[in-house]
């Protein structure tokens, strides 16, 4: 028997998980942070309450997309584990039907029914609940929802892009700081929007600037909020 050689592919599908998080996480700790500190810059505060304000920004977001990112991909796992607690009973039930439901399926995909059937019935024999959960249901397993990872990785990629204007504010003089700020923000966010459209395949330029263009929205509106109850320095 001819030895079957395997071509390896590489693909990025199984990065959607963390990298949405990461990416989601890093943004909005570059921009919220960023817009908190011209928002109170704009108002003509010191460079320690500056500080100060950035540093309570960092430790609440992070908490908070940890906690959001948490509870909102737990109810996906929720959802998941019901859709296959449901599939595993009508598996026991009504085996037969549920192999003319693969079967269909396969069939609407282009198959042949005869080739479709035998389809069908080889991978339920092989393993009927994983592959009524991947082509009926939709749920494989780079794709399945990890809570845990996805709250860790939001809540330390926002702490490092929460970092980084922070870290401006420690080392840029204090003449025109709110500059310094958003000019370097802003430099951090066209890095960031490259470097994550370049992980999932994309085009980093198109990423850069649709990281960067919201990003300076931000800050500008609220910069403007801030200038609002204080002098611009």
């Amino acid at each position: 028997m001819r030895s079957i050689r395997r071509h390896i592919e590489t693909h990025r599908t199984d990065r959607i998980g963390w990298l949405r998080a990461a990416v989601l996480g890093a943004n909005d700790g570059i921009v919220s942070t960023a817009s908190l500190l011209v928002g109170v810059a704009a108002a003509n505060a010191s460079a320690s309450s500056l500080m100060m304000t950035g540093v309570a920004g960092l430790v609440a977001g992070a908490m908070s997309m940890a906690a959001g990112e948490y509870v909102s991909v737990y109810s996906q796992t929720d959802t998941e584990e019901a859709d296959l607690a449901r599939e595993r009973a009508e598996l026991a039930a009504d085996p037969a039907a549920e192999l003319r439901e693969l079967t269909a399926i396969y069939v609407g995909r282009g198959l042949q029914p005869e080739l479709a059937a035998q389809v069908a019935e080889q991978l339920t024999n092989h393993d009927a609940l994983g592959t009524h959960a991947r082509d009926e249901l939709g749920i494989s397993g780079p794709h399945r929802a990890r809570p845990v990872q996805a709250a860790l990785s939001s809540a330390a990629s926002f702490a490092g892009g929460a970092a980084l204007p922070l870290a401006v504010v420690a080392i840029a003089p204090g003449n025109g700081l709110i500059y310094w700020i958003c000019g370097t923000s802003l430099i951090f966010l066209a890095g960031l929007g490259a470097l994550a459209s370049k992980a999932g395949g994309a085009n980093p330029l198109a990423g850069a600037w649709r990281v960067t263009f919201w990003g300076a929205l931000a800050m500008a509106v609220t910069a403007g909020v801030g200038a609002m109850f204080g002098t611009v320095v």
